[in-house]
């Protein structure tokens, strides 16, 4: 069975806990390896504005955050799964590390 990257609910970048700004379910590879996020539970909890979308350190405005989740993804993925760079490779398209 595959699980969720982080099993609490806060946020991965700042630990809120989204009283203040609500949190969203975030994939961590998205567009066509959306689904593949989802099958191997590789999401995490982002705030909504300041976080997710619309801040500057956000993981859809800035490109340092992408890169870090995408890397925090790899490893979750290679880890919980046993696969070697290759491996991963072949399922997310490149490697992030």
């Amino acid at each position: 069975m595959h699980r969720q990257t982080k099993q609490t609910e806060e946020c991965w970048l700042c630990g809120a806990n989204g009283a203040s700004d609500p949190l969203d379910r975030h994939h961590i590879f998205g567009g066509p390896y959306r689904k593949k996020s989802e099958k191997y539970g590789l999401t995490v909890y982002l705030c909504h504005n300041s976080c997710h979308i619309f801040g500057p350190f956000s993981a859809h405005q800035n490109k340092d955050t992408a890169k870090k989740l995408h890397q925090y993804g790899q490893r979750i993925a290679m880890s919980q799964n046993g696969w070697d760079t290759q491996k991963f490779i072949q399922e997310f398209g490149k490697n992030y590390l």
